[in-house]
């Protein structure tokens, strides 16, 4: 029991120390920061952040946060009020209260004593909720398992909200129970190593079902696309918003973008884009990546006398220009969601993300 006391004391120490290592003194704050700021619903960690630094994603350094506090969503609530102390060799960010000078640490916590308070979301929740509430990255095949649509009432060919069909696969289903239709989509190759990292899973529609067995009867109530025979569901499960705080990562990433939504080749600030790059590559809900654009070879074409031949050509790489940041909100394996918070020019299909 002692060394399991002591393990833990050198542990939290050492947590400690290193994260006072990565307080660097080049945090930048905001030309017109505020010494205090007070919460209001509809705010984000993001935004406040911004209120502060110039570089939001260095927030958990402000904060003196250790790895559990970052991933704590019970954080900060409308009514809070942030106070910016720069009594120290580094500033830092506290809690405060209303019409005092009184400062407190802020700590994770939970407030049972009003349940009505919700803790303000990392980043704009009805952007990303889509993404959230389905599937929307397959795994290879991933799809070969699920139940099927095997048939429709009446033998109709397609489908949509308020018609009935039936399902191979589900027979432990239970009554009403919800689930998702979909068909595989597009695959995501991987741009370097061109190998499929996973399909885009096309949501369809959702049903609930009316009668169990095998085949079960389900109820299509809604459709956002035509559906059909051979369509997979997927079980629908509740909305997991996971609430970090925007934050580096540990480790060097550098990723490509590989898709956007609706497939368009470029799109820009407040968009979802699918990266290369997931839980296995280190990635988690939380992260902030720099967006980079790659230099391009410029030729620099020198004229030349006649009698000296043809005119010289040299190339030059132009540097890469970073030009925004995203903030990744959903992983999967080999690939993640994220979400462009800023940038100054279009985001395009294959820019880099980078650890900024």
């Amino acid at each position: 029991m002692r060394k399991s006391i002591i393990s833990a004391m050198l542990a939290a120490t050492l947590a400690a120390t290193s994260l006072m290592a990565q307080q660097r003194p080049d945090v930048k704050l905001q030309d017109n920061v505020p010494d205090r700021y007070v919460v209001v619903p509809g705010d984000t960690l993001w935004g406040i952040a911004g209120k502060f630094l110039k570089d939001p994603w260095r927030w958990p350094e402000l904060w003196r946060l250790n790895r559990d506090e970052i991933k704590n969503p019970h954080w900060i609530y409308p009514g809070d009020v942030i106070v910016l102390d720069r009594s120290g060799l580094l500033p830092e960010l506290r809690m405060g209260s209303r019409g005092t000078g009184d400062t407190v640490r802020l700590s994770p916590r939970v407030r049972s004593e009003d349940t009505s308070k919700q803790a303000i979301p990392s980043i704009p929740p009805r952007v990303i909720e889509p993404f959230l509430s389905r599937p929307l990255v397959i795994e290879p095949d991933g799809l070969d398992l699920a139940p099927r649509i095997v048939a429709a009432q009446a033998d109709r060919v397609y489908l949509g909200a308020g018609d009935v069909a039936y399902v191979s696969g589900i027979k432990d289903a239970k009554l009403d129970s919800l689930w998702q239709i979909y068909r595989p989509g597009k695959p995501l190759i991987d741009p370097e190593s061109q190998k499929t990292l996973g399909y885009e899973a096309v949501f369809l529609g959702d049903s609930r079902v009316t009668k169990t067995g095998d085949p079960a009867t389900i109820e299509i109530f809604a459709a956002q696309q035509e559906i059909g025979k051979g369509d997979r569901l997927v079980a629908a499960g509740p909305i997991t918003l996971n609430n970090y705080a925007p934050h580096a990562p540990t480790a060097p990433i550098n990723g490509r973008i590989i898709a956007t939504r609706g497939g368009l080749r470029e799109t820009g600030p407040q968009s979802v884009v699918t990266l290369n790059k997931g839980r296995s590559d280190g990635l988690e809900p939380g992260h902030v990546l720099a967006l980079l654009r790659l230099g391009r070879i410029a030729e620099d074409r020198t004229p030349s006398r006649k009698w000296f031949g043809a005119d010289k050509i040299e190339t030059t790489k132009l540097p890469d220009e970073r030009y925004g940041v995203v903030f990744v909100f959903r992983t999967f394996d080999r690939v993640s969601y994220a979400l462009v918070m800023s940038a100054s020019r279009p985001v395009l299909i294959d820019d880099v993300v980078t650890t900024p």
